[in-house]
């Protein structure tokens, strides 16, 4: 009896290199097309598909012109036919045109400014250390530069200064001229990777899956591989409606996945999907190592340098639920309607979450990024003000929220809108599901803060040895100018010591805070309250330094 409907088979094949078909098989050259792709943050899964009539017995089905940046280890074969199929080898083919093609003016000079990029990298990376051994240095106390753990005669602290502020200061230059020259060339790259004759990837393999059907008939034979030449990243809008007496305030968060490939190939109308998980990571935790703790050696200390002006230190360069658009009320069929775009579908299990976009997707192969719309969230957030006084006088709108989300919000950029303007960009960190996140939104005017020091009292020992203390407090005002209540937290810090020498007390002037430990930062204290209209609050910030009188103090941040 002869079957009527589609037979499944599907079968993982490992990678034989350097084969070549059998006497006697015919060979197909099929057409195939992208039909699904799977990105990941770092990678993409890409399932091409093509349908062939195959011959009784032995056939070789070649997909031609696949690109090349695929991981071969990565290749699988699957097929749907009318007849009994088996599947055997899969084979990567190098195609000899592709090989031997010469490089345009263009794909020459790309390869010479990349590795020349690749090279200055490897020079960033050498100053940055440098740059780092010598802060370490220049946090050690003069005595302790001596060699042999020696104190360090006074008449030769001025040379040890010299020399690490002049090491500082030449290093610290010769990285703002390496970060400035790698921006340079990385301006150049970019402009000539969009450049007409610019490499899109290479079209220079050709898979070779090898069948053997039973009887004549058509099969749909399906091959898919992991390409690392691809990727998407999150980017979210936030946009606040501060409401009134009579609104609550809606908070509306719209996530979306910018997606970039640069295999040469465009996707067209393909079955996009993106995934939270990352394909290149690591599968199991690292090998813990034995860590061994020395003292720092320390630095010879040259004859006294010649005085001289000191170079002038450049700055481096820094390194780098609803689902659905907004309610729409009703409207006259005469009105124009506004636009809406469709949500991705969202597959989460407990250990990873999919986001399947909305009807057929493209993305082009020249690594052009593209967007698309993954869920659009209205919230109803918790307001308050947030402030740092000891750091900026001004105080900031929050709004929180909780990820009520089987998914991840992964880390991304925000744009930020209140009442309909834009404020601003900020950073957004994973929020796992259930965790909350809250979101700046801009500077609160009518909440006014004002922090001002009270006093500053050194005594100054009157001999060798004797211990020194210095009084230190701070006043913060708080006023709330809105004609309702308003939740504030005001953010500041308190010096600590590691070491018994140096003491530090909170004296008993101080309000004590709501929060002694903020995120786990030590000597970070936050204290939270309500101001009602035109309310206003003081709080006082008062220590003690004590330590010995031969000693000078350095904060650190």
């Amino acid at each position: 009896m002869r079957r009527t409907g589609w037979a499944a088979f599907a079968l993982a094949l490992s990678v034989i290199s350097g084969s070549s078909a059998l006497a006697g098989e015919t060979e197909i050259v099929a057409k195939s097309t992208v039909v699904s792709v799977l990105v990941h943050p770092d990678a993409a899964t890409v399932t091409r598909e093509a349908t062939v009539s195959l011959p009784s017995g032995a056939s070789t089905v070649i997909f031609s012109s696949v690109p090349s940046a695929l991981v071969p280890d990565s290749l699988r074969a699957s097929a749907e036919a009318t007849a009994a199929l088996s599947i055997g080898a899969v084979e990567a083919r190098s195609k000899p045109s592709a090989a031997k093609a010469p490089d345009s003016p263009v794909v020459a000079r790309l390869k010479e400014l990349r590795a020349e990029r690749a090279a200055l990298e490897i020079t960033i990376d050498s100053l940055r250390a440098k740059l780092e051994m010598i802060k370490t240095y220049a946090k050690a106390s003069p005595e302790k530069l001596g060699p042999e753990s020696k104190p360090l005669a006074p008449a030769e602290w001025g040379a040890a200064f010299d020399m690490i502020g002049s090491a500082y200061a030449k290093t610290g230059e010769a990285l703002r001229e390496a970060n400035h020259k790698a921006s340079e060339l990385d301006r150049e790259i970019a402009g000539l990777a969009g450049a007409p004759g610019a490499p899109r990837g290479g079209l220079a393999r050709d898979i070779a899956v090898g069948v053997e059907a039973a009887s004549p008939g058509e099969a749909k034979i399906r091959l898919t591989y992991r390409t690392d030449a691809a990727g998407w990243r999150p980017a979210y809008r936030a946009r606040l409606d501060t409401g009134d007496k009579a609104r609550k305030p809606v908070l509306e968060l719209e996530a979306r996945a910018v997606v970039s490939q640069s295999t040469g190939e465009d996707w067209r109308d393909a079955a996009l999907a993106v995934a939270t998980l990352r394909a290149r990571g690591g599968a199991a935790p690292p090998e813990v190592t034995p860590q061994r703790v020395r003292f720092l050696e320390p630095l010879p200390i040259p004859a006294p340098p010649p005085a001289r002006a000191m170079a002038r230190m450049g700055a481096a360069a820094p390194e780098r639920p609803l689902v659905g658009g907004p309610e729409v009320g009703t409207q006259d069929e005469r009105e124009p309607k506004t636009a809406t775009t469709p949500s991705a579908a969202l597959e989460a299990s407990g250990y990873a979450a999919t986001f399947k976009i909305a009807g057929p997707a493209s993305a082009p192969g020249d690594g052009t990024a593209k967007t698309f719309l993954l869920s659009t969230r209205r919230l109803e957030p918790r307001l308050s003000v947030r402030a740092a006084p000891a750091l900026d006088p001004q105080a900031y709108l929050e709004a929180r929220i909780v990820n009520a989300d089987e998914a991840p919000l992964l880390p991304g950029s925000v744009s930020v809108e209140r009442d309909g303007a834009f404020v601003g960009q900020e950073t957004l960190a994973l929020i796992p599901p259930g965790d909350a996140k809250n979101f700046g939104f801009g500077v609160d005017d009518k909440v006014k803060v004002l922090r001002v020091p009270v006093q500053r009292k050194e005594n100054e020992p009157g001999w060798f040895g004797q211990t020194r203390t210095e009084t230190r407090e701070f006043k913060t005002t708080v006023g709330n100018l809105h004609d309702f209540p308003v939740t504030v937290t005001i953010v500041d810090q308190v010096p600590f010591s590691e070491n018994a020498a140096l003491v530090v007390e909170t004296l008993p002037q101080t309000t004590p805070p709501t929060e002694k430990q903020v995120d786990d930062k030590r000597g970070v204290a936050a204290w939270s309250f309500t101001l009602q209209p035109g309310e206003t609050k003081e709080l006082r910030i008062a220590y003690q330094l004590k330590w010995p009188a031969d000693r000078e103090l350095m904060f650190e941040r």
